[in-house]
């Protein structure tokens, strides 16, 4: 089964990253680094990003076959997708016993979602 873990930014988050030193927030950076090469190398990980500010990202929406695009930042925005593990593991349990490995967990929270399985709508 896939599982998406799901890391994100917001002003909790980001005002303990505020505290942390430049060897701490290294070190926060190496340990992503491990859990994804322990993950690969256990066959678990297929794919872990980092996402870019929302500042530089677009929305899109189509309305009356227009296509309307929306630059970034957006105001509203108080959280943030920040960053995403894609897994695939035996259980919830183990999704979430991998979540717990994720730097991101000892400042704040992080989601496991499963995967969808639609395969079924094949065509």
């Amino acid at each position: 089964m896939k599982y998406l873990i799901l890391i994100h930014s917001n002003p909790r988050s980001l005002a303990v990253w505020e505290t942390l030193t430049d060897e701490q927030r290294m070190e926060f950076g190496r340990g992503h680094m491990r859990l994804s090469d322990e993950l690969a190398e256990s066959g678990e990980l297929i794919v872990s990003e980092g996402l870019g500010d929302p500042a530089m990202g677009k929305r899109v929406s189509v309305r009356d076959g227009r296509t309307l695009v929306t630059d970034g930042p957006f105001a509203e925005v108080k959280e943030h997708l920040a960053g995403f593990l894609l897994i695939e593991c035996d259980s919830m349990e183990k999704a979430t016993e991998i979540a717990a490995r994720v730097p991101d967990a000892g400042l704040t929270e992080v989601e496991v979602r499963p995967v969808l399985d639609l395969s079924w709508l094949e065509h």
